[in-house]
């Protein structure tokens, strides 16, 4: 960042002082894995036990008793969730948001949470003094110091709009260093995900995405990374996740966004998907940094295991145990139908590999369903073009038809030069007329 120096705004700069004065400790600020100091709010793990909170609830809650018991959901998750939104954020519209949603619990009146709202008035106005002051008797690094102040409170406390809108006062400031530019949008896009806009959070990583390419530095670009996958993990392009995820597993610095454990759970699934079975022993099976966690997500790990090690019928054993896991989890539910959908395909395909043909009763067996089930969750993949294979439901045998690449290359040119031939023939047509 050949630029960033000459800056006053960037705070890896000291300001030439001879004895500034001790800064009362922020509470909004919590240090990171880098040099850098990332925002506490918004809490992501508290975005997390909400998403939890409206599976378990509603006329057609999607955990079950089981898969609540299978995930370690706490009882009182509802009442600690609460009580950390008006105790802890002192957030009124987020309550508001939940009591629309009919939560069990939200028994604040209208008038406490006025009463809340004009406190957070209070409160933004003194901050907003702050940023006036600073502008009238200090530098351009206490104005941009304050106006985090406002942007990190605004998350705390006030509505998805009011912290963008505080986050873009930063972005307009002049004099904006390129790393404290990607800082603004990296807790912008928090923001966005905190509060479930996926359009927006997107459009915020596109932008630190450029700027890293141009200015970043190794912390913010490694960050940046898992911005990046679980950004795709939402737009469900998981191999896209899958090679971002596993790229930074052993730098992993970015806590604001998920858990570690998280991380890891994201990076086995998306990576089980993609990854060839060549390259899941050394990646995934016995990858140290993922050892190192995967007695906490013992499910995920047995589904893998099962999966490298040929054990059929635990791994469809261990996909039904998995279920409530993807749906526990605010990236991995909206894809959940998906990402069972692949595993099966996954799980069939290297069966078949295996072999040139099986009987359907022996593959049944080996994966512990009945012949009738098999036939039908077969033919489905095979009609869907998902499998190389054919059932003879006579035999009761499943062949495999290993494709030829070269020829399906050949073909697939044939094909789209056949298209090419009749688009231009139709402009000619047009042309003529």
């Amino acid at each position: 960042m050949p630029n960033e120096e000459s800056t006053s705004m960037d705070v890896d700069v000291p300001p030439t002082k001879t004895k500034p004065k001790p800064k009362k400790k922020n509470e909004n600020i919590a240090a990171s894995a880098g040099a850098e100091a990332a925002s506490k709010y918004p809490d992501m793990s508290l975005a997390q036990s909400i998403h939890k909170v409206n599976m378990m609830s509603g006329s057609e809650p999607q955990l079950s008793k089981d898969g609540i018991e299978a995930v370690k959901i706490p009882s009182n998750l509802n009442e600690t969730v609460l009580k950390q939104i008006v105790e802890e954020l002192e957030n009124p519209s987020l309550y508001r948001h939940l009591m629309s949603l009919k939560w069990d619990g939200t028994t604040m009146s209208d008038e406490d949470l006025d009463a809340m709202d004009v406190k957070n008035a209070a409160a933004m106005k003194l901050l907003e003094e702050e940023v006036e002051e600073a502008k009238e008797n200090s530098g351009d690094m206490e104005v941009l110091d304050a106006r985090f102040e406002v942007a990190r409170f605004a998350a705390k406390s006030l509505s998805k709009d009011e912290a963008l809108g505080a986050y873009k006062q930063i972005l307009d400031l002049p004099k904006l260093s390129s790393g404290k530019t990607m800082d603004a949008l990296m807790e912008s896009a928090r923001v966005a995900s905190f509060h479930g806009d996926v359009k927006k959070n997107t459009e915020l990583v596109e932008k630190i995405a450029k700027l890293a390419d141009e200015s970043g530095d190794w912390d913010r670009r490694n960050r940046l990374k898992v911005y990046n996958a679980l950004a795709k993990i939402l737009a469900r392009d998981v191999k896209g996740a899958a090679s971002l995820l596993i790229d930074c597993i052993a730098t992993f610095s970015c806590g604001e966004m998920c858990s570690y454990t998280e991380f890891v759970m994201y990076t086995m699934i998306s990576n089980l998907l993609h990854v060839p079975r060549t390259e899941l022993k050394d990646k995934i099976v016995d990858g140290p940094e993922i050892l190192t966690v995967a007695s906490e997500i013992p499910i995920v790990s047995k589904l893998v295991n099962a999966l490298y090690e040929c054990n059929y019928q635990v791994y469809l054993e261990a996909m039904v145990e998995v279920q409530p896991v993807l749906v526990a989890d605010r990236f991995l539910q909206p894809h959940c139908g998906y990402i069972m959908r692949e595993l099966h395909v996954l799980g069939y395909k290297q069966f078949l590999d295996s072999y040139k043909s099986v009987t359907l009763e022996s593959m049944a067996k080996s994966f512990g369903v009945g012949t009738e089930f098999l036939d039908l969750q077969l033919s489905r993949f095979i009609a869907a073009g998902r499998l190389t294979a054919k059932i003879d439901k006579f035999g009761g045998v499943v062949e495999t038809n290993r494709p030829d690449l070269k020829n399906a290359q050949y073909r697939d040119m044939i094909q789209k030069g056949d298209l090419l031939l009749n688009r231009i023939q139709k402009l000619a047509r047009v042309v003529d007329v």
